[in-house]
């Protein structure tokens, strides 16, 4: 119990810290609206922050589905830390492109094409991998107790293993710092939950 208790606050401080960290650094920004070097429409800067919006927006909606769905602390806790911590990242990456002048949405153009590799969905609501489809978000609705917090980190694990793909595409192709430098915070904060479910998962006779 400690062990995991020891984990979940080292999760926490890292999330917290790179929230804490890109947060300033976005403000400084801020102050610097015709900075040189702004991403255009089709760079890797753009591109990320418009994919991984939408990608955050699924776990936070995920995470609140689950909240309701169970009474058990530990998932509960999970659960709101990811939704904060993601709702907050959204609001970073869409100020980006407010900053950038640039669309939210990038009509005709697949995501995650700035990292070559444009997914096509499936149709069935999983827009780019590691994305519930429709399907698993209703099980998710119906399910409740051990069931759905089983649902839910199954579904958060393969969640956090797409983000941290397109993350660390960021880190090698992105040229904004301060993206970089998000897009790198992501990938620790994600891989030290992946290993927290993980173990969770096992608690309750389960795996990813």
């Amino acid at each position: 119990m400690n062990g995991r208790r020891t984990r979940y606050a080292a999760v926490t401080a890292v999330a917290l810290s790179v929230l804490f960290a890109a947060g300033a650094v976005t403000v400084a920004s801020a102050d610097r609206e015709e900075a040189p070097g702004t991403p255009v429409s089709a760079s890797a800067d753009a591109g990320f922050a418009r994919d991984m919006s939408v990608h955050h927006q699924q776990a936070v909606e995920m995470s609140f589905i689950v909240r309701d769905r169970t009474e058990d602390p530990e998932v509960r806790r999970l659960a709101y830390d990811i939704a904060n911590t993601q709702a907050n990242q959204r609001g970073m990456m869409l100020g980006w492109l407010d900053l950038w002048k640039l669309p939210k949405v990038e009509s005709g153009t697949a995501p995650m094409t700035w990292m070559d590799m444009p997914a096509t969905g499936s149709g069935d609501g999983a827009l780019m991998p590691g994305m519930a489809t429709k399907a698993q978000l209703d099980a998710l609705r119906k399910a409740s107790g051990k069931e759905a917090e089983i649902l839910y980190l199954r579904l958060m694990t393969a969640h956090h293993r797409g983000g941290v793909h397109m993350a660390q595409e960021c880190v090698e192709r992105c040229s904004v710092e301060v993206e970089r430098n998000l897009a790198q915070g992501m990938v620790d904060a994600q891989e030290s939950e992946i290993l927290l479910m993980a173990d969770m998962l096992r608690k309750r006779g389960a795996t990813a």
